[in-house]
């Protein structure tokens, strides 16, 4: 699996202006938050455009010609859709270094498998089945992928990690600030509690039982406890691990993922469990942003709100912290002799994922318009700004699941070796188990309440 973990000899990140541009946490931000406010002066233009590209498709349905009727009618809509996506995402492509010619291409082609997965996901077969467009875009992507080679031009399109950024900062729009307010502490909470037994159960198998390098148990431990693929490649710098090993790392965190992004949504059914208190335990066990959110969809709206709160809120808020905190233990105890100066808290904010702050810029905003207005006036905004914007989040996760699927390859996933696996094992043992008895029992009603 050829990786990026942005790692390299020169661990202290810069805090220059060029990072607002030049980050793709911030590049989320500015596309989130630029199609809420382009959304809001639309609406108060009295212009529908919003609405009308904001394309869904009927649900349940039964006779292809009602699909046809469908695409047939919004076949200008969907154009300028696509129109809409591609500008944004090309601008930051393009500001970001890759090759913009071979992005537009590959991004045309995942569109397109989009509104394929999103019509499956609609029919009537997939939701007596559960097989919500979520978990069709995982299995075409990885059938694609581990049968067929793509072409290496075809990986500029796959930013998994963007899109769902992206998606989560245009959720904030449509999640009420007061929501957060209120279940903030008790996610941060439950968080803190798993995180730190996972990481601990990870770090100790990992270096006294089966003997592995410090820098490497850490970073596996990261991806295992605080934010699966974000914290192995921030954390993993922090302490100077090999690159190698931060790779390795990322592929037990997707190896992981995938089986939770079918195995947790089946449990929750199974067991009857609720929306609420299932998107909870998914926020807690799951290993990456995009599967979890994947798994998440697959249950239903709230799920995506607990989830959210519980992933976003509760364990992507931390990694800022943890890595402040294994570079001073790194620096301090591991490395004496290499560390010139000890690091400084402002690290907390190089390493603080900037999507999470345009997640809360765009609740709060929200929030406010709604509550300054009158009943019919909050009525329009939330008919023309904000369920426009949940349809447009819902495209930017299909483009993060359908990702998912087609940077799955099996072949790679099984080449990292028994005794990282079995330390990324046990904390899986831990995880899981600890985020069920948080979010069902413990805390059952209190995220069964959260809507």
């Amino acid at each position: 699996m050829s990786i990026d973990t942005g790692i390299s000899k020169k661990t202290t990140p810069s805090g220059g202006l060029s990072n607002l541009w030049k980050k793709e946490d911030y590049w989320a931000v500015w596309i989130g938050l630029g199609l809420v406010v382009i959304s809001l002066l639309f609406w108060l233009s009295g212009s529908t455009f919003i609405t009308k590209i904001a394309v869904s498709f009927p649900g349940n349905w039964t006779d292809f010609s009602k699909i046809t009727a469908h695409l047939s009618a919004n076949a200008v809509n969907l154009i300028l859709l696509w129109v809409v996506f591609t500008v944004l995402f090309s601008i930051a492509v393009k500001a970001l270094g890759h090759k913009l010619g071979e992005f537009i291409l590959g991004f045309t082609i995942l569109f397109v498998a989009s509104i394929i997965i999103y019509i499956l996901g609609a029919s009537k077969f997939s939701n007596y089945y559960n097989l919500e467009s979520p978990l069709w875009a995982l299995i075409i992507g990885m059938l694609v992928t581990n049968v067929f080679k793509l072409p290496k031009w075809f990986d500029t399109s796959l930013r998994t990690e963007f899109y769902v950024k992206t998606g989560i900062v245009l959720l904030g729009a449509t999640l009420p600030f007061t929501k957060i307010i209120q279940a903030g502490p008790m996610a941060f909470m439950q968080a803190t509690v798993i995180a730190v037994s996972t990481f601990c159960t990870i770090y100790f198998v990992g270096t006294r039982v089966l003997k592995l390098d410090k820098r490497f148990a850490t970073t596996l431990a990261a991806g295992g406890s605080v934010c699966g693929v974000s914290g192995s490649i921030a954390i993993g710098s922090a302490v100077k691990a090999d690159k190698k090993h931060v790779s390795i790392a990322i592929s037990l965190v997707v190896a992981w993922a995938i089986v939770m992004v079918i195995v947790l949504p089946f449990v929750i059914r199974a067991l009857g469990i609720g929306n609420g208190p299932g998107g909870a335990w998914i926020g807690t066990s799951e290993f990456a942003d995009a599967a979890g959110m994947a798994a998440a969809a697959s249950l239903g709206e709230q799920a995506i709100h607990t989830f959210t709160l519980m992933k976003v809120v509760g364990r992507d808020m931390f990694i800022g912290i943890w890595c402040f905190i294994m570079a001073l233990i790194s620096c301090t105890q591991w490395e004496k002799d290499e560390c010139g100066t000890k690091p400084q808290a402002i690290e907390i904010w190089y390493r603080f994922p900037k999507f999470v702050i345009g997640f809360f810029v765009g609740s709060i905003l929200l929030t406010l318009i709604i509550a300054a207005s009158d009943a019919k006036t909050a009525a329009s905004v939330t008919s023309n700004v904000m369920n426009p914007i949940t349809v447009l989040r819902s495209w930017s996760f299909i483009f993060t699941f359908l990702c998912i699927g087609l940077t799955t390859r099996f072949r790679d996933l099984t080449s990292v070796g028994w005794k990282p696996f079995l330390a990324f094992t046990a904390g899986v043992i831990i995880n899981v188990p600890l985020g069920f008895i948080f979010s069902t029992i413990i805390l059952n009603g209190f995220w069964s309440l959260v809507k």
